[in-house]
C-alpha cells in the first residue's frame, strides 16, 4: 500500500463485497475510503465461482482506492459459511524456571490445539478464554507471573480447507495478499460490542445475506461460535415468490418496505410491486409484505434461540442480544428479537471508528469495520496465519526451530 499505516478490511459476503480502508491514528482507526460491489460468486458465504468473485472484489477495490487515494496490496478478509465450526479446548504444561515466559504461553496454546481435526479442516482462530496459573483462575495475561503449572482454556474455530483456500485464491487473483482470514462474527463483535457487554455476557447475531453468524461472549472472552445457513437472501426469495416479482425488485422492496412484525404495519400503507415480464406493476398492501417477512425472520431468530440454549450460555447473557448485519435494518427486527429471545435486544452499529464514520455507520458495514479494528490490533504482531498452500516442509522446519530453542 502507498502508506504503511493503512489497513484494509475486505468483507466477502453473499450479497455484497465491501472494502474499507482505514488509517492508524493514536486514537484508533480512521476510515479514509470505502468501496462496495454486488456479490455474484458466493452462495451461503462460500465461494462457488472464483471468476465472478474476483470481478466483484476488483470493482470494490477500485472504488476504495479512488476514495482513499492509495494502492491496495494487502487485506484482512472475512470468512463465514455453514462449514465453520467452533469448540472449546484445554491445555496444561509445566512452567520452566518458575516464571511464565512468552515461550510458555506459546507451548500451552500448542498443547490446547493438539486435538484431532479432520484432514479437510483448517484451524482459523485459537482464541484464549482464560489462563490458570497454579489453580489461580481468571487470568487474561499470565506473562511474568510466578508459578509451576500453566493451564489455558481456548476456543478453537475451524473451517473447510477448500473454502478458506478459495477466498485466498480469489484475493490473490485480484492482486492482493491476505494478511489474515478472520471469522466474520468475531470481526463484527469488535466493531459493535461495548467492553461492558462482553464482560457481563452478550450474544452477537450477525444477520448477513447468506448466513447468520452467532458469537457468545462472557467475562470478556468468546465462549461459543456458530453459523446458520440462513440469511437475508432467503427473505428476498420468499418476497420474490410471494409477490411474484423479480429478485432484484424483491431485494429493493425488502430494503425499503420490509417489516419483521405484521402488527407494526397499518392497513392504509401500500407499495408498488413490479411484475415479471411485460405485465404492469401492481399496488399491494404493505401488510401483505409483512405477512411474508414475519414467518421467515421468526424462523431464523428461533434457530438462533435454539443455538443459544444448546450452547449452555443463554442464562449468562446479562447484556442480552445484539443484532447486526444488513438484515438487522428491517423494521421490527429488534421488537421480534425481544419476543423470541425473551431478553433485551438492540441493533448494533459500528462504534469507535473515526474519519468517514457517517459512511460506515450502518449494521451492514459492521463486519468490514470490525476487520479494520482486527487489523489495527494485529499490526506489528508476528503473523501466524497459515492456509495449507504453504507446504509441509516449511511447517516441519518451523517446528524443528522451536524444538532447538526448547532444548537450549
Amino acid at each position: 500500500m502507498a502508506r504503511s499505516e493503512l489497513i484494509v478490511g475486505l468483507d466477502i459476503g453473499t450479497t455484497k463485497i465491501c472494502a474499507v480502508v482505514g488509517e492508524l491514528t493514536p486514537e484508533g482507526v480512521d476510515v479514509v475510503g470505502i468501496g462496495s460491489s454486488p456479490s455474484t460468486g458466493l452462495r451461503k458465504g462460500v465461494v462457488v465461482n472464483i471468476e465472478q468473485t474476483v470481478q466483484s472484489i476488483k470493482k470494490a477495490l477500485e472504488e476504495a482506492e479512488l476514495m482513499a487515494g492509495c494502492d491496495i496490496r494487502s487485506v484482512y478478509a472475512g470468512i463465514a459459511g455453514s462449514h465453520i465450526k467452533g469448540f472449546n479446548s484445554h491445555g496444561v504444561i509445566a512452567v520452566k524456571g518458575g516464571e511464565v515466559s512468552q515461550r510458555d504461553v506459546e507451548r500451552v496454546i500448542d498443547a490446547a490445539k493438539a486435538v484431532a481435526i479432520p484432514l479437510d479442516r483448517e484451524v482459523i482462530h485459537i482464541l484464549p478464554q482464560q489462563y490458570i496459573v497454579d489453580d489461580q483462575r481468571g487470568i487474561h495475561d499470565p506473562l511474568g507471573m510466578a508459578g509451576v503449572r500453566l493451564e489455558v482454556k481456548v476456543h478453537i474455530v475451524t473451517g473447510a480447507v477448500t473454502s478458506a483456500q478459495n477466498i485466498v485464491r480469489s484475493c490473490h487473483r485480484s492482486g492482493l495478499d491476505v494478511a489474515d482470514i478472520v471469522l466474520e462474527a468475531l470481526a463484527s463483535s469488535k466493531a459493535v460490542l461495548t467492553p461492558e457487554e462482553r464482560e457481563i455476557g452478550v450474544a452477537l447475531v450477525d444477520l448477513g445475506g447468506g448466513t447468520t453468524d452467532l458469537a457468545i461472549f462472557s467475562e470478556d472472552s468468546i465462549r461459543h461460535t456458530s453459523v446458520l445457513a440462513l440469511g437475508g437472501a432467503n427473505l428476498t426469495n420468499d418476497i420474490a415468490f410471494g409477490l411474484r416479482t423479480p429478485m432484484a425488485a424483491a431485494e429493493q422492496i425488502k430494503v425499503s418496505y420490509g417489516c419483521a412484525m405484521a402488527d407494526l404495519v397499518t392497513g392504509d400503507q401500500f407499495i408498488e410491486v413490479p411484475s415479471v415480464g411485460d405485465r404492469a406493476p401492481r399496488r399491494l398492501s404493505r401488510k401483505t409484505l409483512a405477512d411474508i417477512c414475519e414467518p421467515r425472520v421468526e424462523e431464523i431468530l428461533a434457530l438462533v434461540d435454539q443455538e443459544l440454549t444448546r450452547s449452555g450460555f443463554k442464562s449468562k447473557l446479562g447484556a442480552g442480544v445484539v443484532l447486526t448485519g444488513g438484515t438487522a435494518l428491517i423494521e421490527g427486527m429488534q421488537e421480534l428479537g425481544e419476543q423470541i429471545f425473551n431478553m433485551p435486544t438492540r441493533v448494533g452499529y459500528p462504534r469507535e471508528i473515526g474519519g468517514l464514520h457517517d459512511v460506515v455507520n450502518s449494521p451492514m458495514y459492521a463486519t468490514a469495520a470490525g476487520l479494520l479494528m482486527f487489523g489495527a490490533e494485529k499490526e506489528g504482531v508476528e503473523q501466524s496465519f497459515r492456509i495449507r498452500d504453504d507446504g509441509m516442509f516449511n511447517r516441519i522446519l518451523g517446528k524443528m526451530r522451536k524444538w532447538f530453542i526448547d532444548v537450549k
